[in-house]
């Protein structure tokens, strides 16, 4: 069984609906008409070999990287012409591949950061956060660069987290980590997945997490979908096709 190329729901129905996207780096098409649904409070996943533009798809949804093309709906309202910090105040929350935290800053204050960039207030929400990840309650003093990468990437989505999203979006959150936390993460995406909060997107090399997790998925290939649909969709026969190295 092949997944189906896009023919995807109507926009009004997704809480993001991406069509037809593209985008260049220095000259070079990147993006190809990339166009896929992520349904409200569902885990997508989007897949592909390296180099194919999964990160630049994610870096055009949050405005870092332009489109020439396209268009990007947010809830059903277009935000391509809003700048970065506009879509956050719209609900993106964004945690890129290498996390960003504030190595020089505790882990508080990196947490607290998350509320003032969609200018809101915490509100107790820390708790939550603790609930989540239970680790960075014990390391609210310590520095932010003093965490393991898999800490770090703990802190960047509870941060992202706090500024209330309505779509989360994680590039590579497994990437570097050790097994442990990639549990406890895969773990904190089932829970907020079960509270119908947000929609989540992630960019995602391992398979078996993107299984256990996903409700959906595309695959891009040189800058386009190139198969998608329901995560039992993803078959073997698909993996080899578009995956396998």
């Amino acid at each position: 069984m092949t997944a189906s190329l896009p023919t995807v729901a109507t926009p009004t129905t997704a809480m993001l609906s991406v069509r037809l996207l593209e985008a260049s780096i220095s000259g070079s098409r990147i993006l190809r008409g990339v166009s896929f649904d992520v349904p409200p409070r569902s885990v997508f996943c989007l897949m592909g070999r390296n180099g194919v533009g999964k990160t630049s798809t994610l870096r055009t949804i949050v405005g870092l990287l332009r489109a020439q093309r396209g268009s990007v709906q947010l809830d059903g309202d277009n935000i391509l012409s809003l700048s970065p910090e506009q879509r956050a105040h719209r609900g993106i929350g964004y945690v890129p591949q290498g996390r960003e935290i504030f190595p020089f800053l505790t882990v508080e204050e990196n947490l607290r950061l998350g509320p003032v960039a969609r200018g809101t207030k915490l509100n107790g929400q820390l708790e939550r956060i603790f609930t989540l990840f239970p680790i960075l309650k014990e390391f609210l003093p310590r520095k932010g660069g003093m965490l393991s990468g898999g800490q770090q990437q703990q802190l960047a989505i509870g941060r992202a987290l706090l500024t209330e999203p309505k779509l989360l979006i994680l590039d590579e959150p497994t990437e570097g980590i050790q097994p442990n936390i990639i549990d406890q993460i895969g773990e904190a995406i089932q829970m907020l997945r079960r509270e119908g909060r947000m929609s989540i997107l992630l960019v995602e090399q391992y398979l078996d997490f993107c299984k256990e997790l996903a409700d959906n998925f595309a695959i891009l290939d040189r800058g386009a979908v190139v198969a998608h649909g329901p995560v039992v969709a993803l078959t073997d026969e698909v993996v080899r096709e578009h995956l396998t190295v």
